[in-house]
């Protein structure tokens, strides 16, 4: 790994001059991406950026919950120092955390985590148990385990504070597909208080929960 690292410090130099000269400086990105702490996910490999444009946060099944501060701190340094534009929850399609929930597996300790994803898979029981193939049923609570992390983004006091002093900051829900690389936006997308329900519902109609 120290080896590939020279090489790829050799080839930005050659490829970008003032690449770590600016990096050095400072770091003003304009996104945050909140995701999945699984391996296959690199956020910034995925939309094609060079590190020093999006803040990353991630963890098991891209959970944002009220009690985590190491995700809070993330989110208030990313909004309130770094100004980002926009803060993106990004989920992916086989994700562990989310079919450890859906399947009630045992796993030890991370069990204790994936009861927020169990949660979630509980409020959307009655949909879910309508969809008889169990991959898409599977697809279906990852997208809803965005959406419910993208929501509890916007309840954030982060969120709702820089949404009432007028700053310019919009929540976006994504899922990514392992299998073709692609980015599927579910259509969440707020930039202030007022059009959390209703953006929620349409994103909700958007994977057909009705």
């Amino acid at each position: 790994m120290l080896e590939n690292n020279k090489r790829w410090a050799e080839r930005m130099n050659r490829e970008h001059p003032n690449f770590f000269k600016t990096l050095s400086v400072q770091q003003a990105p304009k996104y945050m991406w909140i995701g999945c702490a699984d391996s296959r996910v690199p956020a910034n490999q995925i939309v094609d950026l060079l590190p020093g444009e999006v803040f990353v946060h991630r963890n098991v099944a891209n959970v944002v919950v009220h009690s985590d501060f190491n995700c809070l701190s993330a989110l208030q340094f990313a909004v309130d120092i770094l100004k980002v534009e926009h803060v993106m929850v990004v989920g992916h399609y086989g994700c562990g955390g989310v079919q450890a929930a859906m399947d009630n597996m045992k796993l030890g300790l991370v069990d204790n985590w994936v009861c927020h994803v169990r949660d979630v898979h509980e409020r959307h029981k009655e949909y879910l148990s309508k969809i008889g193939q169990a991959g898409k049923r599977f697809d279906r609570l990852c997208e809803l385990n965005v959406l419910e992390q993208a929501m509890n983004v916007c309840r954030t006091t982060v969120l709702r504070e820089a949404w009432r002093r007028g700053q310019e900051v919009t929540v976006h829900g994504w899922v990514y597909a392992l299998r073709d690389g692609v980015i599927n936006d579910l259509g969440f997308c707020v930039g202030g208080e007022g059009e959390m329900p209703e953006t929620f519902r349409a994103s909700e109609d958007r994977i057909d929960i009705g």
